[in-house]
């Protein structure tokens, strides 16, 4: 399955992360379902209500989510996954991750590494919960449409100057 995202939602998401270092930013992924891609319409924030560990946990309320999903539908959209960012690791999913994932959604990952977002991933939890595949990660729109996400093609950096990160 292929995520595509604009470039500008793209950015939102790294500026999240590097706004929420060194605690781990999350939120929605709203948008479609086709037979080939999930598609991103708009990327909705919410807040890491985790207190105990937020530096590498996230908690999204469930009235957060009640929230996503009434406008996602007010919108003829619906939540086709969620982001968050990995403050200072790498961007793939962690053991907890798995354990807290839904078959079927995409999970975004940023890396922010000392508040710099360095690369963005897609991922999906096997609907046998084992393991994440890593799914292409399509950024359309900008300077330059590029894809990215899966093993084969590589990572998607979204920390260099040119795509809104610091330097």
């Amino acid at each position: 399955m292929t995520l595509v995202l604009s470039r500008e939602d793209a950015e939102r998401i790294a500026a999240e992360g590097r706004l929420g270092y060194p605690h781990e930013a999350c939120g929605f992924l709203l948008g479609e379902w086709s037979a080939d891609a999930k598609r991103v319409r708009q990327v909705r924030p919410a807040e890491n209500a985790r207190t105990d560990s937020p530096q590498n946990r996230y908690l999204i309320p469930p009235e957060a989510f009640l929230h996503a999903e009434k406008e996602a539908r007010e919108r003829s959209l619906e939540i086709v996954g969620f982001y968050h960012s990995h403050p200072d690791v790498e961007a793939r999913p962690s053991a907890f991750d798995r354990d807290h994932a839904w078959a079927g959604y995409s999970y975004v990952i940023v890396s922010v590494r000392g508040g710099v977002a360095r690369e963005t991933r897609s991922w999906e939890l096997r609907p046998d919960r084992s393991a994440f595949e890593e799914e292409t990660l399509s950024i359309v729109g900008g300077p330059a449409t590029e894809s990215a996400g899966s093993a084969s093609e590589g990572k998607t950096p979204l920390g260099n100057p040119s795509l809104g990160g610091k330097s």
